[in-house]
């Protein structure tokens, strides 16, 4: 079909570091790397993780071969739901749709929990007291605003965060390793595959890895922006690769930074200590900084820690409001859903991103329920399952594709493809089977880090950890029933 302005993004306004700036920041690294790696490392594999993050790196690296290869034949907004389309067809690209759509709105839901909770205690302890609800509803209405402006003016504001997000945590990590704490370093304890993979996977590997899975949300939104790129066949892929090795490559450095900083063979001990038995799981890094680098370093991580969630806010509705817009685009959703305001930003696509956010915020809210414990936790675990569920659906039409299309070769369009179906359903397997553990939805009386505790569920955590693959078929569904539309969306498809 033929685009209308109303219906077009604006091209040629983000280059390889805007992009990678949009994606780095929703991977938001400063939070991950106070958040989720002390927790990995005493429920986890301990002095192993820096490898863990290494070893789902080189994952997705191997998924992003094909990526990459099918962004050279087509660019479009939808990114994953019109790579699975083009390889298996509409009703199956629909239905990875509606799975990255659950992704990308829970992540962000995650982060606004997140948010509140931080916010609010940074403010009580300047004398202001409000509810974490309050500071929520008021960085979401931030949010909406600047994603209503040019994509152009949110990288760079992306840009100028995550500069010093990387930049205290590259000095954090420089100092303790230049230091070489209490035991110096110690590269086989955190690199070597028999500490990486030890405990096994339905034990501490297994736990490591999920944490570490979890952590790379949002790197494959690379393809999203593609048609507001410079060059999109070029700048996407050279994005895709410079984003995971960014994320990849900083979560092993701090990571093992820390582990250094404790003493390889400490780590457990000293991880409770800082931690307060996890009741403050920032606070390894922040008293590692402390002891290694000064007061002032421990200051500005505590303020950036906002400003990183911040920029995984405006990062992911970004990613949101895309995906609505392609489907709107593609008659899936109503023509109004394509609709670009005069900035060229998707403008029905933000409002109705935003205001599923602000409506599950005030449930949540009005029910009592905690901002971390739940709304981050369920949100979050939710996301990283659909997103490797779609994933791989993607490798998969990308073998598809390729068997009926030129372009590639054997590695990028068949082996790499392929190998990554295998990792990441492997990956999967570990995400659903410690969902307890991610989510904290485990039935009373049980101790979800234990091995044995493996797939022990309570209600609600059954109805999270299956919502992605209901996503799915509902998507089926709704393109199967929406015959008409549909072949709109093979055009757009085949654009």
């Amino acid at each position: 079909m033929t685009d209308t302005p109303q219906s077009t993004l604006k091209s040629g306004r983000l280059g390889v570091f805007g992009i990678v700036f949009f994606v780095v920041a929703a991977s938001a690294p400063l939070i991950g790397i106070t958040g989720a790696v002390p927790v990995a490392m005493l429920l986890g594999n301990g002095a192993a993780v820096p490898g863990a993050y290494l070893a789902v790196g080189i994952t997705l690296l191997i998924f992003s071969v094909g990526y990459a290869t099918m962004s050279r034949s087509m660019t479009n907004s939808g990114a994953f739901f019109a790579y699975v389309g083009k390889g298996l067809g509409v009703n199956a690209g629909v239905a990875a749709a509606f799975a990255a759509l659950v992704a990308y709105v829970t992540i962000q839901l995650a982060i606004y929990g997140f948010f509140g909770v931080v916010m609010s205690g940074f403010a009580a302890g300047l004398g202001l007291e409000l509810p974490w609800y309050v500071w929520s509803l008021l960085v979401w209405a931030i949010v909406t605003g600047l994603s209503l402006l040019s994509v152009d003016v949110g990288a760079k504001v992306l840009g100028v965060m995550l500069v010093l997000e990387v930049l205290v945590l590259v000095i954090a990590a420089v100092a303790i390793l230049a230091n070489g704490g209490p035991e110096g370093w110690n590269l086989g304890a955190s690199f070597s595959p028999t500490e990486i993979f030890a405990g096994g996977f339905a034990g501490t590997a297994g736990i490591a890895l999920a944490f570490a899975f979890a952590s790379f949300i949002g790197f494959e939104a690379t393809a999203i922006y593609g048609e507001e790129a410079k060059d999109p066949k070029r700048t996407v892929p050279i994005a895709t690769y410079v984003s995971i090795g960014v994320i990849s490559l900083l979560f092993a450095l701090v990571s093992f930074a820390m582990v250094t900083g404790m003493g390889a063979t400490q780590v457990i001990d000293k991880v409770i200590e800082l931690s307060g038995g996890l009741a403050d799981p920032a606070g390894v890094l922040f008293g590692l900084t402390e002891q290694y680098v000064g007061s002032w370093l421990t200051v500005a991580m505590g303020i950036l820690v906002l400003t990183s969630l911040f920029a995984g806010l405006l990062a992911f509705q970004n990613a949101a409001s895309r995906y609505f817009f392609a489907l709107g685009r593609g008659g899936v959703l109503p023509a109004g859903v394509a609709k670009v305001n005069k900035a060229g930003a998707p403008q029905t696509g933000v409002i109705i991103t935003s205001t599923l956010a602000a409506v599950v915020m005030i449930i949540f809210a009005i029910a009592g329920l905690d901002p971390f414990a739940n709304l981050f936790s369920w949100m979050s675990a939710v996301t990283v399952i659909a997103i490797v569920l779609v994933e791989i659906l993607v490798s998969i039409a990308v073998i598809r594709y390729f068997l009926t299309h030129e372009g590639g070769n054997v590695w990028t369009t068949k082996i790499a493809p392929a190998l990554s179906i295998l990792l990441l359903s492997g990956g999967l397997y570990l995400l659903m089977s410690r969902f307890n553990l991610l989510a904290g939805t485990v039935p009373d009386g049980v101790d979800p880090s234990l091995p044995e505790s493996a797939w022990l569920l309570n209600g609600l955590g059954w109805f999270l950890v299956l919502l992605p693959f209901l996503a799915l078929v509902v998507g089926y569904v709704v393109a199967l029933v929406n015959k008409k539309e549909n072949e709109q969306l093979v055009k757009d498809f085949a654009s």
